[in-house]
């Protein structure tokens, strides 16, 4: 794990005495790229319109002067087609901002879970592992089987049991596999 990564974490919250980070995890790289792709084909949309617009005066003459209103070289075309790619880019940049922040943090004590909702609300969670009940991993999917990612849920003990759930996680197995030995570890400390 890079320093600047943990760095960054440590803002988060305060580790307790002799806590250590293990593993920080964000969403497999493959889910950024596939919820770029609608902010992409619409971005390509505007280009069709002007081509649309010439077959459709095209076949009513009577509104040939209307849609000859919506060429690239009108001022309010352009201005539609600016803010039609700012509201994208904005849209873009919150998918991107929501793939960097939100993650999780296993620690040898806790499970701690970070998460962006826009972009100036966070919410930070956390769990002891000491009160973890059950942990799955599941892949669903061709490309989540072949570039090793998928979901991992982690399940609480107690009145108040939560399930923690991080979907496009890379490597589920090997994470499912540091949470247990991490509880194994603890309960041979405390001798429980």
């Amino acid at each position: 794990m890079p320093l600047a990564a943990s760095l960054a974490d440590m803002e988060e919250f305060q580790l307790d005495a002799g806590e250590r980070v293990k593993r920080t995890v964000r969403k497999h790289w493959f889910v950024l790229i596939v919820s770029f792709i609608p902010f992409l084909l619409l971005a390509w949309l505007p280009t069709f319109i002007p081509g649309l617009l010439i077959k459709l005066a095209s076949a009513s003459p009577e509104s040939a002067a209307l849609f000859a209103q919506f060429t690239p070289e009108n001022p309010w075309f352009r201005l539609f087609l600016g803010l039609w790619w700012v509201f994208l880019w904005i849209g873009a940049f919150n998918t991107f901002t929501q793939y960097y922040l939100n993650h999780w943090v296993i620690t040898t004590a806790r499970i701690v879970r970070i998460r962006q909702h826009g972009f100036f609300n966070r919410e930070v969670s956390s769990f002891l592992l000491s009160r973890v009940q059950d942990v799955t991993t599941e892949v669903n999917g061709i490309f989540a089987d072949l570039l090793g990612y998928g979901s991992v849920r982690v399940q609480t003990a107690g009145t108040e049991s939560k399930d923690f759930v991080m979907d496009g996680v890379e490597d589920p197995t090997g994470m499912r596999d540091l949470i247990m030995s991490e509880i194994a570890a603890l309960h041979s400390k405390t001798g429980v």
